[in-house]
């Protein structure tokens, strides 16, 4: 038996989330979207462990007391004394969300893999990670690679979501990376914009096709509040968006994939685990921040009843 249903590889970031748009007024929570999407898994009941690395820091004590306080594993966490945890910021305007990053030479960029936890990731039941997991760093990029490939030669399956952030490495390198971590997936995520950046193809069924050619088993791609559309290389089904009360979508796709990968480790099948998933996206972009509007079952239940009805 797993020790673990879902472990998450990648970088955790101290969130300053601006309340309302030109104010100078941030609400501090908790970011870096594996570590989100570790804990919306824990939140759906997986059995949840996360591999990264932390400052000596203030900020480094908030996550090990976040993960504890949500029943995240945190053997897997290594403390670095010569670097920082890493800190981003959030601000609304027209067009969207706006990130920017305070991350260079953080503790989670060096990673190496022959520090990874080996142990941890052949007893888990999927391994995750994201573009973000590798863009970080060279050494970073190679510790997910290596853990995906032990994680196959374990029979771990092995789950990947795009994340694209051209902000933290030229898209060339991102598209020759991600699409080889793409390609060991057994569940591949990614955004419609990130695919079509990646792919250089607009069209949703044109994508998953793409990314099939890439290897993926799975393909989740996630259309925002126009839903999903999901396949497994022989049957394609389109998920519709929910209608909400959205204020902030920060860290939405990162819970779609870890209530997924709880879903699936529970025994739904794909379709099912997409369309529980799709309701817990939209419902975790009903609050500020990243972490805090994570729903718990009974709410996204609730959603999907109401859907039927």
């Amino acid at each position: 038996m797993s020790n673990f249903d879902v472990l998450a590889i990648g970088e955790p970031m101290i969130e300053f989330n601006q309340t309302r748009p030109g104010e100078p007024n941030y609400l501090q929570g908790f970011g870096g979207d594996t570590s989100n999407m570790i804990i919306a898994a824990a939140r759906q009941g997986a059995r949840a462990a996360y591999v990264t690395r932390l400052g000596e820091d203030a900020f480094g004590r908030m996550f090990l007391d976040l993960w504890r306080g949500e029943s995240v594993d945190i053997s897997g966490v290594a403390l670095d004394a010569s670097s920082h945890t890493g800190v981003y910021f959030v601000t609304h305007d027209a067009s969207g969300h706006v990130f920017s990053y305070l991350r260079a030479g953080s503790a989670a960029s060096r990673m190496r893999p022959e520090d990874l936890p080996l142990d941890l990731i052949r007893s888990s039941r999927f391994v995750q990670a994201s573009g973000i997991s590798m863009a970080i760093s060279a050494s970073a990029s190679d510790s997910v690679l290596a853990a995906f490939d032990a994680a196959r030669a374990a029979g771990v399956r092995v789950a990947m979501d795009s994340n694209l952030r051209l902000k933290l490495w030229p898209l060339a390198r991102a598209r020759a990376l991600i699409s080889a971590a793409a390609a060991m997936s057994d569940y591949f995520f990614p955004s419609i914009e990130d695919a079509q950046a990646l792919s250089g193809l607009k069209d949703a069924d044109a994508i998953i096709d793409w990314a099939h050619r890439l290897g993926a088993k799975a393909v989740l791609l996630k259309l925002g509040p126009e839903g999903a559309l999901i396949s497994d290389g022989a049957k394609r089904e389109r998920i519709a968006g929910y209608k909400v009360k959205a204020v902030d979508a920060t860290g939405a796709g990162d819970c779609f994939c870890g209530a997924c990968l709880a879903r699936l480790a529970a025994g739904d099948s794909l379709w099912d685990a997409a369309r529980y998933a799709n309701a817990a996206a939209a419902l975790s972009t009903t609050g500020f921040g990243a972490v805090a509007p994570l729903p718990r079952p009974d709410a996204v239940r609730t959603l999907l009843a109401a859907a039927k009805g």
